[in-house]
């Protein structure tokens, strides 16, 4: 399932949660103010925000990750695959890597990854 892609202030709030969780709210008020000037209303508008597209909770006064940083940003990756390339991983790469090249280590580590997924039998 798709997540809409967070603006910039909502994914700073997001990576203070994945650190920091499980984090009382008047906490995450605080270390919001601190870290990026935030008012309560602002921590709370922004939180609410995270709410509701399913990246945290904040249930009874405890806020915590409803999906993993790593969950997130594979659902915006597929996305872009998904709305860019037809699904098409293949056309992704070759897209990304125009121009660009790989380095030894980065095929090295591509041919890694479908070995292992070639042993896994995936498909």
């Amino acid at each position: 399932m798709p997540v809409k892609p967070l603006t910039e202030a909502e994914l700073r709030l997001a990576e203070l949660i994945w650190d920091a969780q499980p984090l009382p709210s008047g906490e995450l008020v605080r270390r919001c103010e601190e870290a990026f000037g935030w008012k309560k209303s602002t921590t709370y508008t922004m939180l609410k925000k995270l709410c509701s597209c399913g990246v945290a909770r904040n249930e009874e006064a405890v806020v915590t990750a409803r999906m993993s940083r790593e969950e997130y940003h594979r659902r915006q990756g597929e996305a872009v695959i998904q709305e860019g390339f037809e699904g098409s991983l293949p056309r992704f790469l070759t897209a990304f890597m125009r121009g660009r090249g790989l380095s030894r280590r980065e095929a090295e580590e591509l041919k890694a990854l479908i070995d292992r997924w070639e042993e896994a039998g995936d498909e």
